[in-house]
């Protein structure tokens, strides 16, 4: 198995991408499309670091299939990234970076500190 992705899903799966889900609205969190399936835009959830076994907030990224699929094979939330992330994403990316640095990663201390936190990840400051 690829090191990037590994970990197995947990037996309540469904209720947890559910209840992501259900926090997202049903919309795909990166192109704000309603879950559709009939028209392609089926919401999924998308583990950012490759693990299933990882059911951290930040690694669980609401997406409808269409992003989904665009964004699998480009990001890698342990890169270091020469643009800033987008807007959609900072919230996920801090929450990635402020476990890695063993701080508190709760999304409401993630969102307010994202900019701390993404520059500490990227190295542009230290933890």
């Amino acid at each position: 198995m690829s090191a990037r992705f590994r970990g197995t899903y947990p037996s309540d799966w469904k209720q947890i991408a559910t209840r992501v889900k259900d926090e997202a609205g049903w919309a795909c969190v990166r192109c704000g499309h309603e879950h559709d399936p009939a028209t392609g835009y089926c919401l999924t959830i998308h583990h950012a670091d490759g693990d299933k076994a990882n059911q951290a907030w930040y690694n669980l990224l609401p997406l409808c299939q269409r992003c989904h699929l665009h964004i699998q094979g480009k990001v890698r939330m342990e890169q270091v990234w020469p643009f800033e992330h987008s807007a959609w994403f900072r919230p996920y990316v801090a929450g990635y970076y402020a476990a890695r640095f063993g701080f508190d990663y709760d999304r409401a201390t993630c969102e307010a500190n994202a900019d701390d936190l993404v520059a500490m990840g990227q190295g542009r400051g230290a933890p």
